[in-house]
Parts: C-alpha cells; structure tokens; sequence
C-alpha cells in the first residue's frame, strides 16, 4: 500500500513537472508568435489599403484625363467663339451700312422692313423672308444671324465645360484627401511592425533575384539586360519593361522617376508605338479578350476590378508597379492576383 501510494506521488510529480515544462516552452515562444500573428494581421489590412488605394489613383488618373479633355475642348470652343465674334461684328458692320443705305434711299419697300422690326433678330429674319430687297443684303443677314446663333452655342458649350471642370476639380481634391489620409493610415500601420517589414523585404528581395533570373531566362537575356525579345505581337514589350524593374511606385506617375500600374503600362507600351490613356479601366477597353489560360508575353492582365494592370511575361508571371512602398517588380498570377483576375487584354 505504501509502495502504490509512492509510486501514485512520483507519477503526479512528474506530470507536474512536464506541464511545468510544456508551459515554460509554450510561455517562451508565445511572445514571438503573438508578434507574427499581430504582423500577419497588421499586413492584411494594409493589403486591403493597398487594394482600394489602387482603385482611388485610378479613379484620379480616370478625372485627370476628363480635366484635359474639358480644357482642350474649352481651347477649342474659345477659339471658335471669338472667330464666330469676329464674323459676326463684320457681318453686323457690313448689314448697318446696308440698312443705312436703305434708310436714306427712299425706297417704301425697305423702309417697310425697317421699320417694322421690332428688334434686331426680327429685322434680320424679315430682311431674309421678304423679297424686296437685294440678294447681297439677305445673304449678310442670314450670315450674321448664323454668328450670332454660333455665339450663344459657344457660350453656352464654355459654361458647361466650366461647370464640368469645376465638378471634376472637386473629385479630384476629394480622391487626393483620401489617398493621403489612407497613405497615412498605412504608414502608421508599418511602423508597428518594422522588425517583420525587414525580415519580410529580405525575403522579397531574394525572391525577386530567382524571378528576374526566371524571366530574364526565358527571354534570353543576361542577367545585366539586353539580348533579344520573345516573338509574337507586342511580345517585344517585356523587354522594354524589364528595364524598369526596381523603379519606386508613385501614385499618378508615368515616368521612370516613379510610376503607377496604369502609369507604367502606358509608358512601356509608348516605347513600342502604342498609346494607351493612364487609366487601367480605361486600358481595358483596347485591344481583344484573352483568357488566362491562352495568355501570351506582352498581354495586359487586369485585376482587383479593374483597379490595377500588369504586364504578363509568360511563365505564369507578371511584370507591374503594385502599390505605395513597393517598387516595378514580378509577381505570379497566383494567390490574391487570381483571386481577382478580372480578365486580359492583347493590343
């Protein structure tokens, strides 16, 4: 009874002791998981800033290509309203001299006319109905009426296209607000996990080294660039992007200083001749329907509704400016980026 009863005690002592232990390994690693779940949290709400930010500068770049349109139509319209002016104060100068003439040649059937206007408008509609009068005086008038009517068109277009610039002014100030306040909310959400943001760039780095090699493979180029181009229409403009990989994102950037997504492939595309507007929604309305599984080298590939456009480069892959932090790098048509394929685009 005694030997049970200590063999009872040893066994509850070393149960003890190895929860102790269980409990010190589990107590000793939990920080450092609480920090990854944490970083883990903290990277997918900035993945989902990072979504919505794209669609933002989007729907700016979209209201910047509508301001220039409006003022390049305002240019034309103004231009044209002061020739329409210029005809018409002619026209006006030439038709007084007539109606002076008129007036002191005593002819009834002119005076008639005159004097029965009751405004300049009814004076020129009469002059143009009545056959009393000279060939020459109704063909000025119907010119000056025609002026005049092109004038109030004009004027009328110009204080739309004002209205317009104004509206789209304002949601151009709104969408840039909101960019900012969003750029701020990710930059404070990035200093809470810096120590993982280092780990995590590391690993990215490494990851883009393997990937440019993969591309750089396929396309026959050496790792220090040049070398040719894959064959196919367009296929030619991967090369032309792959000169840029490593350039910074920049929201509503469309140079080699920094781009955007649509930014980057409008310009690649305009070193190949091909213009596209700096807008993927927009960009999506080019070329013809490719479906990902007859994806080509050169093909726009769009996702996240439209709000972000890349480059494929074969092998599965993709060549794009992301987002805010991030640089022109390739990524795999896996993961989020399948998730939210939305379709292609071969120009």
């Amino acid at each position: 009874m005694i030997r049970a009863t200590k063999r009872h005690a040893l066994l509850v002592a070393l149960i003890t002791l190895l929860a102790a232990c269980v409990f010190a390994a589990t107590a000793s690693s939990s920080p450092v998981e609480t920090k990854r779940a944490q970083a883990r949290q903290v990277l997918a709400e900035i993945q989902s800033i990072d979504a919505n930010l794209e669609k933002v500068v989007e729907a700016y770049n979209a209201a910047q290509i509508k301001l220039n349109a409006i003022e390049a139509e305002k240019k034309v319209n103004e231009q044209r309203l002061e020739v329409a002016r210029t005809n018409y104060h002619q026209a006006q100068s030439f038709l007084q001299q007539r109606l002076v003439a008129l007036y002191t040649s005593e002819d009834q059937s002119a005076l008639e006319i005159l004097l029965g206007s009751a405004s300049l408008d009814d004076l020129l509609n009469r002059v143009d109905t009545v056959n009393r009068v000279s060939d020459q005086d109704t063909r000025i008038a119907r010119e000056a009426r025609s002026f005049r009517s092109e004038i109030k068109k004009r004027e009328g277009e110009l204080k739309k296209a004002q209205s317009d610039q104004a509206r789209v002014v304002a949601d151009q100030a709104a969408q840039k607000a909101s960019i900012e306040s969003q750029l701020a909310a990710r930059q404070q959400l990035l200093g809470s996990i810096k120590s993982e943001i280092a780990r995590l760039q590391k690993e990215e780095a490494a990851q883009q080294a393997q990937l440019e090699a993969q591309a750089r493979n396929r396309l026959g180029q050496p790792s220090s660039g040049g070398g040719g181009n894959p064959a196919g229409h367009y296929g030619g403009v991967v090369g032309v992007a792959m000169r840029y990989l490593g350039v910074p994102y920049v929201w509503g950037g469309a140079s080699p200083s920094g781009f955007d997504c649509s930014g980057f492939t409008m310009y690649v595309y305009a070193q190949v001749g091909v213009s596209l507007p700096h807008n993927a929604a927009m960009q999506y309305g080019y070329g013809s329907p490719v479906s990902m599984g007859n994806l080509a080298p050169g093909d726009l590939v769009f996702f996240n509704g439209l709000g972000h456009v890349g480059i494929y480069i074969g092998g599965g892959q993709f060549i794009h400016a992301p987002h805010t932090g991030d640089v022109v790098k390739i990524s795999s048509l896996s993961g989020w980026y399948s998730s939210t394929f939305v379709g292609a685009r071969r120009l």
